[in-house]
């Protein structure tokens, strides 16, 4: 199978296109490049494209049979300093990629979702794909309004699949900073100190990296009749977590560290447990393979593996707002998170 992977240099994408072509697809990353040379280690290449994700049009994926699109501003800080940007590359560019994708004769477009879309709960109890629906930024609405209209583009020829995954956490060549549990781990490593900056009540789920990769090869393959035109939440059941349980496993993994509550100590009002028992009955054969546990070890051997620093947990390597602040203050992409000409291809070591 030829597979498109938009956001490919990133986070979750520098796991996942070399597990896919790992796997014997044929692959082709796709991506702006607004994190080359922020590496924790070195990633495998793949054949890929240097482009916005706003500009594809059909002739750019005549072709493939797949696309596997990852591509987003990723968090909810990025989402609050600029909502407008954040609708249209996570909502307007996706649509519009997908509508390009079914042009092209693309046959199935797998979507990286989120269960943020969830946002204050209001229950104890799990949620699962047909619970309702509460994002609370700019961010999780955007995934809401995407997977709605993808939805509406389903066809006998096109089939859109919403992996609405678990807050994400492992080693990746492309290290983010700013989720939970890396970040965690990122404070016990280099200060010492475990900070939480809630009261430690929110449920959040969590997926490593590598069990993304794995759950989005399968879905590529997975017959059309069990997965066509659906949404599936990614993870474990076991993996829904207390943000106090989570500092207590990253205690675990750092003895001498000490958790520490800063911030003003109120709760936070994202808060949401998450049922995965879908996924596990439309695909009895997926086995996801990390717990919290497992993946913090993973990271704090490999913050020592890569001699992170206080610098660079602070600074702009690791950090998806940092690095585009950075990108802004040196004019080398505009207000709109484009590229000036003749930087696109500027690299920062």
């Amino acid at each position: 199978m030829k597979v498109l992977v938009t956001g490919h240099h990133g986070y979750i994408g520098s796991i996942t296109a070399p597990f896919l072509q790992a796997a014997g697809h044929e692959v082709v990353g796709l991506d702006t490049f607004f994190y080359e040379g922020c590496d924790l280690t070195n990633g495998l290449d793949v054949p890929n494209i240097r482009m916005d994700v706003r500009d594809v049009g059909a002739d750019d994926l005549e072709g493939f049979d797949a696309v596997v699109h990852l591509a987003a501003l990723s968090n909810d800080p990025l989402g609050d300093m600029r909502p407008e940007l954040t609708y249209e590359i996570n909502f307007e560019a996706t649509v519009s990629l997908a509508e390009a994708a079914r042009e092209a004769g693309v046959a199935r477009f797998v979507f990286a979702s989120s269960c943020s879309m969830y946002g204050a709960a209001g229950t104890e109890a799990a949620i699962d794909e047909t619970g309702a629906l509460h994002p609370l930024t700019p961010y999780a609405e955007s995934k809401v309004r995407s997977e709605a209209a993808l939805s509406a583009l389903a066809d006998e020829r096109f089939t859109p699949i919403s992996m609405r995954n678990a807050t994400a956490y492992g080693a990746s060549p492309r290290l983010r900073l700013d989720v939970v549990l890396n970040n965690l781990v990122g404070w016990a490593f280099t200060t010492g100190e475990i900070r939480i900056l809630s009261d430690g009540t929110p449920w959040r789920p969590l997926v490593h990296v590598e069990d993304i990769a794995r759950t989005t090869g399968a879905l590529l393959v997975a017959p059309r009749e069990l997965v066509h035109d659906q949404a599936f939440n990614v993870g474990l059941d076991s993996e829904n977590y207390q943000v106090s349980r989570l500092a207590e496993i990253v205690q675990e993994a750092t003895p001498s560290c000490r958790i520490e509550y800063g911030g003003s100590g109120d709760p936070d009002p994202r808060s949401y447990r998450v049922d995965f028992g879908k996924l596990a009955r439309t695909l009895p054969e997926l086995r996801l393979d990390w717990s919290a546990a497992a993946g913090a070890a993973e990271l704090v051997a490999a913050y020592d593996a890569a001699g992170m620093t206080y610098d660079d947990f602070i600074g702009s390597r690791f950090t998806r707002l940092n690095r585009l602040k950075e990108l802004a203050e040196r004019g080398a992409i505009d207000g709109d998170l484009r590229w000036r000409e003749g930087l696109a291809r500027h690299a920062v070591a």
